[in-house]
């Protein structure tokens, strides 16, 4: 279980929230709307321990994740907004290294794999810088397929996705959460999960 307990951002003279207490359980998604700047992406980096909250205590089963340290990132995948794609590498190779950045290492028949399976079948070897915007994000979606932890916390996946992309991660997400997974996720499209538990964090 991930529990947030008063938690209060800051942002130069402004305050994006405060008092922002929740809890995601096994099997059960939580999306995070609100307008431009109201602190949705903030709110997902104090979740992953990328900054610290001004006030307030993220708990992952109970004790403090400043505590877990590498124990804590090594059950968490964090997906930013922008995918982390290098131009010059090709999909496999940022695959490879994204995975490896994260403590999950994968061999080249597995990368391809994944790609495969996320639709880019035929373009593994291509450099980042010929792949639309579609197909760089599903290449950093990829890691979604390969990776063992059990919270996803995914910053605008669904970015640039035509609807059968779309389609297609909604079912890996459907079937982390089948097996006792945990996700939070921002987006700014309409994603419809019904066999599982949802809730909705508004930010103002």
């Amino acid at each position: 279980m991930l529990t947030a307990r008063n938690l209060e951002c800051i942002r130069g003279e402004h305050r994006l929230f405060s008092n922002l207490s929740f809890s995601v359980n096994p099997g059960e998604l939580m999306f995070v709307g609100g307008p431009n700047g109201s602190g949705k992406t903030s709110l997902l980096r104090l979740l992953c321990g990328l900054s610290l909250p001004d006030d307030g205590e993220i708990y992952w089963n109970g004790t403090d994740i400043r505590k877990l340290g590498v124990d804590y990132r090594d059950v968490m995948t964090y997906l930013g907004h922008l995918g982390g794609i290098k131009d010059d590498l090709t999909a496999i190779e940022n695959l490879r290294i994204s995975c490896a950045l994260a403590g999950c290492e994968i061999d080249e028949d597995q990368a391809a794999d994944a790609l495969g399976q996320i639709g880019l079948a035929g373009r593994e070897m291509l450099p980042a810088r010929v792949l639309s915007q579609g197909q760089r994000r599903r290449v950093a979606l990829a890691r979604l397929l390969v990776t063992r932890t059990k919270l996803w916390i995914l910053d605008e996946p669904l970015t640039a996705l035509d609807v059968a992309a779309v389609e297609l991660i909604k079912g890996i997400l459907e079937h982390n959460l089948a097996k006792g997974g945990m996700v939070i996720m921002t987006t700014h499209q309409e994603l419809v999960m019904s066999t599982v538990t949802v809730h909705h964090l508004v930010l103002s």
